[in-house]
């Protein structure tokens, strides 16, 4: 599975870093009476967004520790650049949920020592003891999101409400819609759609989801992860299938555009903070996970970079148009029915089999 290709590259353009070799690399923003012995500089292998220039100013400012940083758009990306390397230099990576269990199998992973952390009980209680990292022994939540359809609402008056939509309403949105490019994404929002679940392990059912998906097909523009943002900003499309924190910034930017969750339910996904074995700053990881735990810092880059924070201290700082936005923080009803994406093992194959026979030809 691919993970969300997100597109807050803007963002990091306007950051101030300077570009090097290996990635972004902040400049030496530091104090003289603040430095950390010799491991004085903090490696990390991050998404785009996640990376803001003020953000590491304090970081540095506090700690004396000198921040350099990776990119990275995709989950696989970066755990084929850790095997290659044998872990490399990095002393954080931001896995999202899926792959936190995947890493831990392979042994990647650092376990987290929680008695260095300070701020763990602020989270929400969902994300304190999560499903694909019991008590959190191995990751941080970062932050979080759900999967939905972003819409233009001068084109589609009355709002989606739920997947069936797409059915209902085929010949008006034909050719005026996209999926994602991901295998269990869509399917799985096809098998919620049925009554069944996500991660359903019954070809049964896999194969009534690639009937449905069948019959839509012929008025799908495209299978698209992320070219579909520039077409739905100019009105080409009335419709898509994509990622809250996507959705969040392009209503932000343009208010004719709005995101729903399906009321029959939708994926959740979290992104991480880890430690990998390899770590090259074990202690810098540390101030720098705690840096990312306290409240004050967690409600600005939830504010500044349009990401939802686990952190429920960090929730009660925000402003209430943050708080009350229904894109980056669904109600409790909706989130209810949602489901994690979970490991299905060798069934992945039956997926992928129904997925290439959908989307060839």
């Amino acid at each position: 599975m691919i993970r969300r290709r997100e597109f807050f590259t803007g963002l990091a353009a306007l950051s101030g870093l300077t570009t090097a070799s290996c990635g972004w690399r902040l400049g030496d923003v530091r104090t003289s009476s603040n430095i950390v012995s010799a491991l004085d500089e903090l490696h990390l292998f991050t998404w785009s967004q996640y990376t803001d220039n003020n953000l590491l100013k304090t970081f540095t400012t506090q700690t004396g520790i000198k921040v350099l940083a990776d990119v990275y758009d995709a989950n696989e990306v970066m755990l084929a650049k850790l095997q290659a390397s044998g872990g490399g230099s990095y002393s954080l990576i931001y896995p999202s949920d899926y792959m936190v269990g995947k890493m831990v199998n392979k042994g990647l992973l650092k376990q987290i020592d929680r008695k260095r952390l300070i701020g763990l009980d602020n989270l929400f209680p969902r994300f304190q003891n999560p499903e694909y990292d019991p008590n959190n022994s191995y990751s941080v939540p970062m932050s979080w999101g759900t999967t939905g359809f972003i819409y233009n609402s001068e084109k589609i008056t009355a709002a989606p409400q739920d997947w069936n939509y797409l059915w209902q309403n085929q010949q008006k949105l034909s050719k005026r819609i996209t999926l994602l490019n991901d295998t269990r994404e869509v399917i799985g929002g096809v098998l919620k759609m049925l009554g069944y679940s996500y991660n359903s392990q019954n070809e049964t059912q896999i194969k009534q989801a690639y009937e449905k998906l069948q019959i839509l097909k012929p008025d799908i523009a495209a299978f698209s992860t992320d070219g579909w943002q520039n077409q739905i900003m100019s009105g080409d499309l009335y419709l898509a299938m994509c990622y809250s924190s996507n959705a969040f910034q392009l209503t932000r930017e343009n208010p004719k555009l709005k995101y729903v969750t399906p009321q029959s339910g939708s994926s959740l996904w979290t992104d991480t903070i880890a430690i990998p074995q390899t770590s090259s700053n074990l202690n810098g990881a540390y101030e720098w996970i705690n840096f990312m735990l306290k409240p004050e810092v967690a409600a600005r880059m939830s504010q500044r970079l349009g990401i939802a924070t686990p952190n429920s201290a960090a929730f009660e700082l925000l402003p209430l148009q943050i708080k009350n936005n229904s894109t980056l923080f669904p109600p409790e009803n909706v989130l209810q029915k949602c489901e994690r994406l979970a490991p299905i093992g060798e069934f992945e194959e039956v997926y992928e089999r129904y997925w290439t026979k959908l989307t060839s030809g």
